[in-house]
């Protein structure tokens, strides 16, 4: 591949990743995804 090539794949990718951060936090998936992440963190240590 191309510098340029891999340059611009780079860059696509980087915005379409923002991108979809923005689109899951509007709909309010930040808190879903912290809760999952806390109970498996509980589960793991045996707290849950």
């Amino acid at each position: 591949m191309h510098c340029r090539t891999k340059r611009f794949a780079r860059i696509a990718i980087t915005v379409v990743a923002v991108a979809f951060m923005i689109y899951g936090s509007a709909r309010g998936e930040v808190e879903v995804v912290l809760n999952k992440a806390v109970n498996i963190c509980l589960e793991c240590i045996g707290l849950g």
